[in-house]
């Protein structure tokens, strides 16, 4: 591929053109320099092309890598939070039966409160005193006194005096 730029270029044709054979060897040279620099060039991209596609493909593997871990991941945290829901429900559950039983236990213990105030209001050494008099006229009204605190703890409903 021999060029001529501006007037030179009429006198390297002349040369070549007298020269004859010479020139056209000079030329297949320049040709075959190019077509191997043309080849090398091709094959340099093909290179490149290669290892762009191995790089891209090694980012996609990475890429797929990442969301198996990912969605294995979210499923050991979707799997984490059913059993926290599941906990906590039954906290919930328990805590509401703890709070219905410490609201049975206030109302008994105002109920016996209430007895007390009762019985200390009604003179209790009077009744001490009758239970006395009673009991040592007629055995059957004799009692065991822990018995009936056992009894009147256990069903303070029955023995409502006021």
């Amino acid at each position: 591929m021999a060029s001529s730029s501006g007037s030179g270029g009429s006198a390297v044709s002349a040369a070549t053109a007298a020269a004859g054979g010479s020139s056209s060897a000079a030329e297949e040279e320049l040709r075959a320099l190019m077509e191997q620099r043309r080849a090398k060039r091709m094959l340099s991209n093909r290179e490149s092309a290669r290892r762009s596609r191995m790089r891209k493909q090694r980012h996609l593997d990475d890429l797929t890598a990442q969301v198996a871990h990912l969605r294995r991941e979210n499923a050991h945290v979707a799997t984490a939070l059913g059993l926290t829901t599941q906990g906590l429900l039954a906290v919930d559950a328990e805590n509401a039966v703890l709070r219905t039983q410490a609201a049975e236990l206030a109302a008994r213990l105002a109920s016996l409160n209430d007895i007390l105030s009762c019985i200390n209001t009604n003179g209790a050494a009077a009744a001490a005193a009758a239970l006395t008099v009673a009991a040592a006229t007629d055995p059957l009204l004799a009692f065991d006194s822990a018995a009936f605190d056992d009894l009147f703890r256990s069903s303070p409903e029955l023995f409502q005096l006021c």
